[in-house]
């Protein structure tokens, strides 16, 4: 079993690990430089590396203006 827990979630599995919306996940891709990678122009992710990209703050709200949500 332990393969299955290395696998690669899409925009909406991690959009719903994260309980934001599958736009928000696209946008902080960009913005924020969440580690994601494209696969025949799909993202695909690694809950892992995820994880602590918000543990090191990579999701915090940097845009003083609004959040991205």
């Amino acid at each position: 079993m332990a393969e299955m827990e290395d696998h690669w979630l899409s925009v909406d599995g991690i959009g719903k690990c994260l309980g934001v919306s599958s736009d928000t996940v696209c946008r902080r891709i960009g913005r924020y430089a969440m580690p994601a990678y494209c696969m025949d122009r799909l993202w695909k992710f690694k809950k892992e590396l995820v994880d602590s990209w918000v543990k090191a703050g990579g999701a915090a709200d940097r845009n003083k203006k609004g959040s991205d949500e």
